[in-house]
């Protein structure tokens, strides 16, 4: 039996997403997110942050570039990668990503608006729909929730 290798996190943009572009035109986007969670103890509400490293490729890097913000909430599903570098001093050093496989804005319509025409809006008239999420895929050029049913039986 294969093992499963899947990460779901909601949370925020720490920074704006850095896009690099490499040999062959693919680009790579990469930001960090927070998620926090709070408890109890002793009586005091306490807060914990975590912050991950997303790291989004092709297609869905170049629709990160163009929608997510710092601060922004999105959801985010991928897989867990660690890789090896060496530094500049020519110490191998490890880092672990979360290699983004989609993601979807979340947010009330508010945090979409800008000035003049949103980003939100702008997407949703180049592909006609009208949505408040916005839905993206490794495999695809853009998905939405449209939010409509289907007519199959199950």
């Amino acid at each position: 039996m294969s093992g499963i290798n899947k990460v779901i996190l909601v949370g925020h943009l720490g920074k704006d997403p850095e896009v690099r572009h490499l040999d062959g035109g693919v680009t790579v986007a990469s930001f960090p997110l927070a998620t926090s969670e709070t408890y109890t103890k002793d009586g005091k509400k306490i807060e914990q942050t975590e912050w991950h490293n997303i790291v989004m490729w092709r297609g869905l890097a170049d629709i990160a570039s163009k929608y997510l913000q710092k601060g922004k909430l999105v959801y985010i599903e991928g897989k867990l990668r660690t890789r090896s570098f060496e530094d500049k001093e020519g110490h191998k050093k490890y880092t672990t990503e979360i290699v983004a496989e989609n993601f979807t804005m979340l947010g009330r319509k508010s945090d979409f608006e800008g000035q003049g025409e949103n980003n939100q809006q702008k997407l949703n008239e180049e592909h006609g729909i009208n949505s408040n999420h916005i839905i993206a895929k490794e495999d695809q050029p853009m998905n939405y929730d449209k939010g409509i049913d289907d007519d199959l039986p199950f």
